[in-house]
């Protein structure tokens, strides 16, 4: 399936098991050694992308325009963390996702991510200029 209208409620999931390098300390955004906020944002992006598969027309993609989010809870490592999406919103270009992160003790994130859809061979040749 491709090249359908997007329309609210698509879904898409991701997960991991926290591993050292996933850590704050690791990413340099802290110094302990939990889930670090750069990783979990790199999840729920995983799960927005989900949501969007076999739906895009081809030679479409999209890319993560804006994330807000609040890390509510910290994940020690080898813990597993699942993140959600769903579309909520379409408008052009722009696509709307709540997001939501839990592990086995309750909720880790909330909040909303952003993504546009764009041609890749365009998106790519406008990245290589910039070299």
């Amino acid at each position: 399936m491709s090249g359908g209208p997007l329309s609210p409620g698509l879904r898409g999931s991701a997960r991991l098991t926290v591993r050292p390098a996933d850590t704050a300390a690791a990413l340099g955004s802290g110094d302990v050694d939990v889930l670090g906020t750069p990783r979990l944002i790199a999840l729920v992006e995983a799960a927005a992308v989900a949501a969007l598969h076999g739906h895009l027309d081809p030679g479409t993609t999209s890319v993560g325009t804006g994330v807000t989010m609040e890390h509510l809870a910290a994940t020690p490592v080898g813990v597993e963390v699942q993140a959600e999406a769903e579309l909520t919103a379409v408008d052009g270009r722009s696509l709307r996702f709540e997001v939501r992160a839990w592990d086995a003790r309750g909720d880790v994130a909330r909040g909303s991510h952003t993504r546009a859809l764009l041609d890749r061979a365009r998106f790519l040749e406008r990245a290589a200029a910039r070299s």
